[in-house]
């Protein structure tokens, strides 16, 4: 197309020159009017043409570019989708571990709170047996009760011991041997007898030197008693003194000194099954 037009400008010239003897001087200066367009018209379709070209080859280097930037994308999608589908199996496999998890847990809860239950129930009949066997005591200062679980039954010094002695009296013994005829009957029962005193001191006692000494000497004695006469396994008993530093009532008082001096037998349920739970 170009060449075509080239040409046909040259004819052109050509043709203007040859005619020019025949040609006015106003027609001779219109054609080379038109041949300096045309020249002009030439060079710049040159130049829109290098133009073009330049623009040519910036967006085929834009769209190699273009070209590059999305492979790059898809192979960092794919890799992301991927890494998506590895969390997402990864988190499937965690909910369901968690789930597994979550119901282990609550079947424990649900086997320590059955055995909590059994052992309040437990707890519950030991008090109304105890109560039962130990109704006549009741006047002599005797009391059971429930307290965390566990059922103390509380024995004042006075239906137990002559005072300041370690020695069991008659009365003493009977309560003891019904308390014993209870306990026979309950082999799950763990057995602790506390010793209590009030805050006097103790004078003239020869090898008792102080309240520690009375409570934990007093409390012994009841251990040999329930273990020795009435045959308690040994094996359920514990024997300790807290002297004076548990009391129940003012030290300064008759009657709270009474309260204070006192033998507390301590009747708690093996737990070895609810340690066993929640070592797991």
């Amino acid at each position: 197309m170009k060449n075509l037009f080239f040409a046909f400008a040259l004819f052109l010239f050509v043709t203007s020159i040859s005619s020019c003897v025949i040609l006015s001087p106003k027609k001779y200066k219109a054609l080379l009017a038109k041949q300096d367009s045309l020249n002009t018209g030439w060079n710049e379709s040159q130049i829109n043409n290098e133009s073009l070209d330049t623009r040519i080859a910036r967006l085929r280097t834009d769209t190699a570019n273009l070209n590059s930037q999305l492979i790059d994308l898809r192979e960092k999608y794919e890799a992301m989708d991927a890494n998506y589908a590895k969390l997402r199996s990864n988190s499937s496999t965690e909910i369901n571990k968690l789930s597994e998890d979550l119901k282990k847990r609550e079947q424990r809860l649900n086997e320590v709170e059955e055995i909590l239950r059994k052992r309040d129930a437990a707890t519950n009949q030991l008090k109304a047996k105890l109560q039962d066997a130990l109704l006549g005591f009741t006047k002599n200062g005797l009391t059971v009760e429930i307290k965390n679980g566990k059922v103390y039954v509380s024995l004042t010094d006075k239906l137990l011991f002559p005072s300041g002695s370690i020695i069991i009296d008659e009365k003493g013994k009977q309560a003891l041997t019904q308390l014993a005829a209870v306990l026979k009957q309950q082999p799950e029962i763990n057995i602790a007898v506390e010793g209590h005193t009030d805050s006097q001191k103790i004078n003239n006692l020869g090898q008792i030197k102080d309240n520690w000494d009375l409570s934990v000497l007093r409390s012994t004695s009841v251990v040999r008693f329930l273990t020795d006469e009435q045959k308690v396994e040994s094996v359920r008993m514990t024997a300790t003194g807290k002297g004076q530093f548990q009391p129940l009532g003012e030290n300064a008082t008759a009657e709270g000194r009474s309260k204070n001096r006192r033998i507390e037998i301590v009747l708690s349920p093996k737990l070895d099954e609810l340690y066993d739970l929640i070592k797991q």
